[in-house]
Parts: structure tokens; C-alpha cells; sequence
């Protein structure tokens, strides 16, 4: 992928991640669109600079995403780049019955949300030069959190789409799947400060200098990731999903 030049549009490019995502890139000489639901957040995304343009969206609402689409490739026709980056995490006990709000809300914001997306603005990108999607899955697509079951199974699901659109879109538009771990930003309450959570910071600086690779990898994955990202090809997965499902017993 090139990573200067590009006109690039972020999903939840507002904070955590995808602003950061939005920063690096836009410092390195590319004009950057951050969409989300809080405009607040993205007008302060964009403070002080130049080329970078704030689009409010609700990802989950698929009427939204076709209108955004037009708008978007309206006002931007240089657009190249679409990294989907939006999503939500909500802790959920599947043990017993319940109201399925948050199941439904994950599955709409974190894959049918990037699938739209996609579909929405692939005929655009396919005729662009340069063009990449970056679809930013986890760690945990690889081994799940039991405490936040939707969660990891949408990023699964992403995980198995990106590997499909590559095939379909190859020699068309370059695919790149993100994974990070977890990651200190405000995903849930009281990750931006939690131990054993990588820096933003760090992370960032990694990502983008897997991003400068040539050939870009078609799997970003920063070393904190691997082991997850790994855990079933090194015979360690049952290991590390009870050392995580401890942890949600110890919290609970």
C-alpha cells in the first residue's frame, strides 16, 4: 500500500485507533476523511489541519452508508483508501436469556457495517490507482474473550471476509487485514489506563512501519498480537483462552 499521497477515508476515526490511524497517515502527506457518530469528536480529530475533513456517519444504519457513499465520492473523487475501523465491544452473558440489543448493535456496527461499506464504494475504488481497504479486525477474531462473545465473533467473521474480498479484488485493490491486540484507548470503560494493554503510541508506531513494508504485509499484526494471532498453529490455544477465561472469572 502506499502510504503518501492517497486520499484516505476512516471509519470511527474520531478517537482511540482510528484517530491516531488518521494523525500518523496524515502527517506522512495524505488527505485524510474520519467519519463517526459524534461530531464533537471528529472536529477535534481534525483541529490545526490542513486536508483532514470530518464526516459524521452512523455505520450501522445501511440507509446512512449509501448516502455517505455518494457524498463522499462527490466531494472526494481521489478517494483510494477505505480503512474500516469502526466498532463497538460490549460484555454480554449469553448463559441464560436476554435482550440481544447488544448482540444485534456489535453485528450491525463491527460486519454488517464494513461489508456495506465495502459494497458501497468498491466500484469507486476499483477505479482508482493505488487503491486499498483495510479492514481492522483483533486479536481476539483468533481467540475469543469469553466476556465479550459478539465481539470476538464479528471479528472472526471480518477476518474470513478479508480473506475472501482479497481473492476477489486481487490485481483490482490491494486488501490488508489490521488485527491489533488490545490496544489502551477508550474501547471500554477503563482500558486507556489498564495494565497489560499496549500504548497507543507504541502501537501506532509499529502499525505504520509494517504499513511502509514493500510489499505491504497483506496481515498488519505488531508483535503483542502474534501470540494470539498464532495460537492455534502453535498448539497454544486452549492455553490462552482459559488463562483469558480465568480472568473474566476472576473479575466477575
Amino acid at each position: 500500500m502506499k502510504t503518501s499521497g492517497n486520499t484516505i477515508l476512516i471509519t470511527g476515526g474520531g478517537s482511540g485507533i482510528g484517530e491516531a490511524l488518521a494523525h500518523r497517515f496524515h502527517d506522512a502527506g495524505n488527505t485524510v476523511i474520519v467519519s463517526g457518530r459524534r461530531k464533537e469528536a471528529l472536529e477535534s480529530a481534525i483541529a490545526g489541519r490542513a486536508n483532514m475533513h470530518a464526516v459524521t456517519l452512523d455505520i450501522s444504519d445501511k440507509a446512512s452508508i449509501a448516502d455517505f457513499a455518494q457524498r463522499i465520492t462527490t466531494d472526494f473523487p481521489a478517494l483510494n483508501v477505505l480503512i474500516n475501523n469502526a466498532g463497538i465491544m460490549r460484555v454480554e452473558d449469553p448463559s441464560s436469556a436476554r435482550p440481544l440489543d447488544d448482540a444485534e448493535a456489535t453485528i450491525a456496527t463491527n460486519l454488517l457495517g464494513p461489508i456495506r461499506m465495502i459494497d458501497a464504494l468498491v466500484d469507486h475504488l476499483k477505479a482508482q490507482a493505488d487503491a486499498a481497504i483495510v479492514n481492522v479486525s483483533s486479536g481476539l477474531a483468533f481467540v475469543p474473550l469469553p466476556a465479550t462473545p459478539t465481539y470476538a465473533a464479528t471479528k472472526a467473521a471480518l477476518h474470513s471476509y478479508t480473506i475472501t474480498l482479497r481473492e476477489h479484488l486481487r490485481d483490482a485493490v490491494e486488501v490488508i487485514e489490521l488485527a491489533p491486540p488490545g490496544v489502551q484507548t477508550e474501547l471500554t470503560p477503563g482500558q486507556s489506563t489498564a495494565a497489560g494493554y499496549m500504548p497507543l503510541d507504541a502501537y501506532i508506531d509499529e502499525v505504520m512501519a509494517l504499513f511502509a513494508e514493500q510489499p505491504t504485509p497483506a496481515e498488519i499484526l505488531v508483535e503483542q498480537v502474534k501470540p494470539l494471532r498464532f495460537a492455534e498453529a502453535s498448539g497454544k490455544f486452549g492455553e490462552i483462552f482459559a488463562r483469558m477465561a480465568q480472568v473474566v472469572k476472576q473479575r466477575g
